[in-house]
């Protein structure tokens, strides 16, 4: 089994039915870049854009809080000294997890006004014309869903933006936010740790048409294999007990499920994280997930995953090795900017 980098792409994928958007079948998750995750080198991850935009990797994934505001600038600057044509690129964004310039957070913010501000902000600093895709990143409690995306489809109408999205919505949400103009995608986290959108979500998005951009594939990371103890440098937000599941007893549980992943990916020939990709890949035409990466030498494993195939056996194995309910800890230790 070959997990080059070299291989073929693989065949783009649609997200949406009556707002239908191309992107390639892995994305790149932007966001690491920046913040959150450790020690931010500019220089390397324009070198990470490149190179994913060398390897058909063009579904580039930020938003206006990364930073904040900062990531939003690198990615415009990667995408315009590409060399890559503008419209073979799919830049998007989101807006609605409001934070001062010092980084402060002023919480979620879904009003109408504040809309078409954070675009034309988002659009200046990303130094394009038009957002492929523009996602309301976090759904706010006190402003009507309907609210909200009659503003987004005032942005489509204007030219600004060419596809809505939602992200962390619930079921109920989505089915209103569709009614008033068609969502594309929604993004939200999912992995072979993260499944809960099984039961709701993901029959209500196929029943619309509507597309899944996984967030956080590799389960932020522990799934590639290459978390332990102490393995996190000082300063990467993984470590604090936000993230229960990468931390004491939620660590020490979860660590025993990636030792069976990374058992099952022995057998095919591949690493831990192409296993959880592909396994994320394999989950519809209708997925597409973006890793998020600030290195050339990750990006390039990450790709890899796209020639892992897996069989109806494959697949099983890993059924059994990581039951949907075996994850011990919650995704976040405050789940209160969740839809529910």
């Amino acid at each position: 089994m070959s997990t080059s980098p070299s291989s073929p792409a693989p065949a783009p994928r649609t997200l949406g039915a009556a707002s239908p958007l191309t992107v390639s079948a892995l994305g790149l998750g932007c966001m690491g870049m920046s913040e959150f995750y450790g020690t931010a080198d500019e220089d390397e991850a324009v070198q990470t854009i490149h190179r994913a935009l060398d390897l058909g990797v063009t579904f580039l994934d930020t938003a206006d809080m990364y930073g904040p505001f900062t990531n939003e600038r690198l990615v415009g600057r990667a995408v315009a000294s590409s060399g890559t044509p503008r419209d073979q690129v799919v830049v998007a964004t989101k807006f609605g997890n409001e934070r001062a310039a010092d980084g402060t957070r002023l919480g979620i913010n879904g009003t109408p006004d504040y809309v078409r501000s954070a675009c034309d902000a988002s659009l200046e600093r990303l130094g394009v014309d038009h957002l492929d895709l523009y996602y309301q990143h976090r759904v706010d409690p006190d402003v009507p869903i309907e609210d909200t995306v009659g503003a987004m489809a005032g942005l489509v109408e204007a030219g600004k933006v060419r596809h809505l999205g939602l992200s962390e919505a619930s079921a109920a949400t989505i089915r209103r936010a569709h009614a008033v103009h068609p969502i594309t995608a929604l993004q939200t986290e999912y992995s072979l740790f993260t499944r809960d959108l099984e039961a709701e979500i993901l029959p209500t998005l196929r029943e619309l048409g509507i597309g899944l951009v996984p967030y956080s594939p590799l389960g932020r990371g522990l799934l590639t294999g290459a978390i332990g103890k102490g393995s996190l440098e000082r300063g990467d937000s993984r470590t604090t007990a936000y993230f229960p599941r990468l931390n004491g007893e939620g660590l020490e549980a979860n660590l025993v499920l990636v030792d069976r992943v990374r058992e099952i990916a022995g057998r095919l020939g591949c690493t831990p994280g192409q296993l959880a990709l592909a396994w994320v890949l394999a989950q519809g035409d209708d997925v597409a997930p973006i890793p998020g990466t600030k290195r050339v030498r990750y990006l390039e494993e990450n790709v890899g995953a796209t020639a892992v195939e897996l069989t109806p056996d494959d697949l099983a194995a890993l059924e059994e090795a990581v039951p949907p309910d075996a994850v011990v800890g919650d995704r976040y230790g405050d789940m209160s900017s969740i839809d529910a």
